[in-house]
């Protein structure tokens, strides 16, 4: 029986992650799930393919706020869950790949925070709820699903023997945190969950559409907020490699509103041929 075992959110794109015990599954992701997003003064997306170091940020929540610690000089500051910004005149375009997307600045200050850790000119802005990413038409179920500002997709599944299988092949194994999933399962052949189309997490339904190719990121140590070596991606390109893209892990839309809990049973209905 397979079986849920961890839930993972990324509230700042390319920040580090939460893991969680439960979780509400949104009509963009989970709940919290890539809300917020760092951008340069081109006001484009940051992440860790271009700055590793985005790593050393890690998120928790404390006290019904977002904080995020750099976890070399232990700084902190607190980030409202749910702001509430009343001018709306004050929206500004962001790009995320080819997705122009309607944002908030979080605060001035806020953004001078990240901009004097990080060395370099940021913002960091905030999806609001009336500003709907469309997915890709091509992978799209009925073409109204949106996401957050995930690369592509609200969700992302990866089993836990697919990582056992890769580890089998390197020479210094890697945590699951370098493949940013929000769903990891248990008791599964590796690499089942390439061929997942509808499943359910407990009582919540999803698809799964488009195994997910993968980048340098991977290669970025998720403690230390460098880029480790070629590996993992070198040795999974040795026998991942689908039409030049090396593919782990499933990317996936959600059918309908819930929570998911770990522990919770997955059971696949039906299967991509």
């Amino acid at each position: 029986m397979l079986e849920l075992s961890e839930i993972w959110v990324y509230p700042v794109k390319s920040l580090g992650g939460i893991s969680l015990q439960e979780a509400q599954v949104t009509d963009r992701g989970l709940e919290l799930d890539r809300r917020w997003l760092l951008v340069d003064d081109s006001r484009r997306f940051l992440s860790q393919r271009e700055y590793p170091a985005l790593a050393l940020f890690s998120p928790e929540i404390v006290d019904g706020f977002l904080r995020i610690t750099h976890r070399v000089n232990l700084e902190s500051i607190d980030i409202e869950l749910h702001p509430v910004f009343l001018d709306a005149n004050s929206k500004i375009e962001v790009t995320v790949w080819d997705d122009t997307i309607d944002v908030f600045e979080v605060s001035s200050a806020i953004s001078k925070w990240f901009t004097r850790l990080l060395g370099f000119s940021v913002r960091l802005v905030y999806m609001p709820d009336e500003s709907e990413r469309k997915l890709d038409p091509d992978y799209a179920i009925t073409g109204d699903e949106i996401t957050s500002f995930s690369d592509a997709y609200p969700f992302l599944i990866i089993g836990q023997a697919s990582l056992d299988d890769l580890n089998g092949r390197l020479e210094v194994s890697v945590p699951m945190n370098r493949f940013r999933p929000n769903f990891v399962f248990i008791n599964g052949e590796a690499f089942e969950e390439d061929n997942w189309r509808d499943f359910k997490i407990g009582n919540v339904s999803f698809v799964g559409v488009k195994p997910c190719d993968r980048c340098v990121m991977t290669t970025v140590d998720q403690e230390k907020g460098v880029i480790s070596g070629k590996d993992p991606l070198k040795t999974l390109a040795k026998y991942r490699n689908f039409g030049n893209k090396v593919l782990f892990g499933q990317n996936v839309i959600g059918l309908g509103l819930g929570s998911v809990m770990v522990g919770d049973t997955v059971r696949v209905s039906s299967f991509n041929k």
